[in-house]
């Protein structure tokens, strides 16, 4: 049975209820085989299919940056990856965790309100042995940090929020501020129990050790960018932010090229019998005078006036006047060269 009736189909049950059928007849005419979708109205569903895959793109590039950013940071080899997007009921993610675990809330500017990021305890144990010298040995024995220790695991955090923002920064410029961290999941309460919020679950090793990252977004603090987040706007906003890349790229590389800068001290015409004539001490009479400007060549073109001199006992060049870069390219006269 199709999801949405034809008119014909609306038409015909309309005409069947007001003629008096009786409509448990009506409905055993429905295939036995149609697929029937449960909805629970205690928990709606407040973000779309089309949503919830523009978030995973968004946190499928932050995994590739944490990839490669935390393996330096912990001096381990790291990997992560997306496990899954969920929309829950807030009191099912905090029985979710374990406990204790590692929570650190955080602000998300402009919005008003805090989302949580919850760490696997062996990932914390294991990254700490590692930052302090280890080999990021994990002994299964799960307790509460230390002031050291939390000192640490902060260091990680705040550098996973760094690569967060850049990654949501293709749909939305907002930043994420460490506020505190927690241990216990039920002494953070960020919305009431039964409030919707995102879930974003990803696998991350460190060594051996392999443990689950979430990420929690009260719907409340998403919802003023629900427009932006589709997978056609995450695409275009990409696209705007690799042409920027590039073209940063590409003027970086340029102000590097090297060019030929030549500076013309005159002019004259010798005939090549005269050249050919030429010796040790022999004065040449240029078309300028020895207080005149010169010109500065940029490649083929003048680009700049100067007076010639010494400076540090090496001939220098003070340059006088920039010449416009509308200009067009001034080519020698024909029969004169620089000398």
């Amino acid at each position: 049975m199709p999801d949405v009736l034809s008119q014909n189909a609306i038409d015909d049950l309309l005409k069947s209820i007001s003629g008096g059928a009786d409509i448990s007849a009506i409905a055993n005419q429905i295939d036995e085989n149609a697929k029937l979708k449960v909805y629970d109205f205690k928990r709606p569903d407040k973000f779309s299919k089309d949503q919830l895959r523009a978030i995973q793109m968004i946190h499928e590039s932050f995994a590739r940056q944490m990839t490669t950013v935390l393996s330096t940071l912990i001096r381990s080899i790291i990997s992560a990856e997306v496990a899954s997007v969920e929309q829950l009921a807030y009191e099912e993610f905090v029985n979710y965790m374990v406990q204790p675990t590692v929570i650190g809330m955080i602000e998300m500017h402009p919005f008003e309100g805090s989302m949580l990021i919850e760490i696997n305890p062996a990932l914390v144990f294991t990254m700490i042995d590692r930052m302090l010298g280890g080999k990021g040995t994990f002994t299964g024995n799960v307790r509460e940090l230390t002031d050291i220790e939390k000192t640490v695991i902060e260091r990680v955090i705040m550098r996973i929020l760094e690569l967060l923002e850049d990654s949501w920064s293709t749909v939305v410029d907002v930043r994420f501020r460490f506020e505190s961290m927690e241990s216990n999941p039920f002494f953070v309460q960020i919305c009431s129990p039964s409030d919707m919020v995102l879930v974003v679950i990803m696998k991350l090793r460190v060594s051996d050790v392999e443990g689950m990252v979430s990420l929690c977004f009260p719907y409340f603090l998403i919802e003023p960018i629900m427009d932006r987040l589709s997978s056609q706007q995450w695409f275009a906003s990409t696209s705007h932010k690799a042409d920027d890349e590039i073209r940063g790229w590409l003027n970086n590389s340029v102000m590097q090229v090297k060019m030929p800068l030549a500076m013309e001290l005159g002019h004259t015409v010798l005939s090549l019998s005269d050249v050919y004539a030429l010796q040790v001490g022999d004065v040449i009479k240029l078309d300028e005078l020895k207080d005149s400007e010169i010109d500065v060549r940029v490649g083929n073109q003048i680009r700049f006036k100067a007076r010639p001199g010494t400076l540090n006992g090496h001939m220098a060049v003070e340059l006088t006047k920039v010449l416009s870069q509308d200009m067009p390219t001034i080519e020698p006269e024909d029969g004169k060269g620089d000398k």
